[in-house]
């Protein structure tokens, strides 16, 4: 089984039809699970509504909402030990860090390249590469 945790940048990226939307779209479903902080919902709805476009359910339908039960103290100074990110990239990778069982067993997908460089620094494969900062 193949679980990614999903940054909002993909999600985006496929709901605007930018350049490799398709091929984002193909390599989230060869993954068995799909999960991820609900900022994204908040994040991809703003970014929709910024354009007066729809929010259609089907958009976060395989994802699989992760809500931690406590402070994320530890994993945000971890992650920040390894780089710095902002507000929101931190919490996406400070979520994916809360429930990974180990290096390596979780991908972390983003298209944003400082939040891949502190991702991969974790040991969170990237499955694919982002985009320039």
């Amino acid at each position: 089984m193949s679980t990614a945790y999903v940054d909002t940048s993909v999600l985006t990226a496929i709901a605007f039809d930018e350049p490799g939307a398709e091929a984002h779209a193909r390599r989230l479903e060869n993954f068995t699970r799909l999960i991820s902080s609900n900022l994204l919902e908040a994040e991809l709805r703003a970014a929709l509504a910024r354009e007066d476009l729809p929010f259609q359910e089907s958009m976060t339908g395989r994802i699989d909402w992760v809500l931690p039960d406590r402070p994320l103290a530890f994993e945000l100074a971890t992650i920040l030990d390894k780089g710095y990110l902002r507000g929101a990239g931190l919490w996406h990778v400070a979520t994916a860090l809360h429930v990974s069982p180990g290096p390596g067993s979780l991908y972390f997908a983003t298209l944003d390249a400082r939040q891949s460089a502190v991702a991969d620094a974790l040991g969170f494969p990237v499955p694919w590469e982002a985009n320039a900062p």
